[in-house]
């Protein structure tokens, strides 16, 4: 059984698997967390050949997106979009993963997807000031992201802790999952049915005609010359 202030967040957790459907999910301090995370999973155990992969994306989203593809030491492609609006949610194209900042409704979950949420900022629908979420329905994912999440540590004791990983430091905290677990009755009528949200629409500016998002992360740089130097 999880500590205390673990619990408080795995019963927020819980709750969102509740709503969402989702089987598993992993609470973090914002959804650029989350993309990080999942990206970092890909490239350790997905499919994606991150040494000469592009992630592509709507050139106008959030800029943290770019931002987290690049950390990750992946390169950004940017597809035009119609419209200065973006809506919903949109896959970060070869892979599975999902940002959903602009979506969190009832039984939204898609099998064999990673779905990241967002709870950070005014237009949310579950507004919480600063949080985020991954949905997914892979065991391992989900086992290797709670460690990840938490500086690679489990839900114990550092003083006890067999380190295993390498994580980041993006735990949600316990008192803002205590608070998302009062919020969540506004997702249920009188009756106890979940009540379903429209994705959102929000304004964005055209990322792709900043050079700094055209940049090669070191890490993709050393992996790539460490490529060159086996041939």
């Amino acid at each position: 059984m999880a500590q205390l202030p673990f619990k408080v967040t795995e019963l927020f957790e819980l709750e969102i698997c509740k709503y969402t459907s989702s089987p598993y999910a992993v609470c973090v301090d914002s959804l650029s967390s989350a993309l990080y995370l999942c990206l970092i999973y890909e490239k350790e155990f997905g499919k994606t050949n991150f040494i000469n992969q592009k992630i592509k994306i709507p050139n106008r989203t959030y800029p943290s997106v770019p931002c987290e593809i690049i950390n990750a030491g992946f390169m950004v492609e940017f597809k035009e979009t119609d419209s200065e609006y973006l809506e919903g949610s949109y896959c970060l194209e070869p892979t599975n993963i999902w940002d959903s900042a602009l979506l969190f409704s009832a039984d939204m979950y898609i099998p064999n997807q990673t779905i990241c949420l967002s709870f950070s900022g005014a237009f949310k629908n579950l507004k919480l000031g600063k949080g985020g979420c991954i949905l997914t329905d892979n065991l391992h994912q989900y086992e290797w992201l709670k460690r990840a999440r938490n500086s690679g540590r489990g839900e114990c004791s550092y003083h006890e802790d067999d380190f295993s990983i390498i994580g980041k430091n993006c735990y949600l905290l316990p008192e803002i999952s205590a608070r998302a677990l009062v919020l969540m009755s506004q997702f249920y009528d009188s009756e106890g049915n979940k009540i379903s949200n429209k994705p959102l629409r929000i304004k964005y500016p055209d990322l792709s005609k900043f050079d700094v998002y055209k940049k090669e992360s070191l890490l993709h740089k050393l992996y790539k010359e460490i490529e060159n130097l086996k041939k």
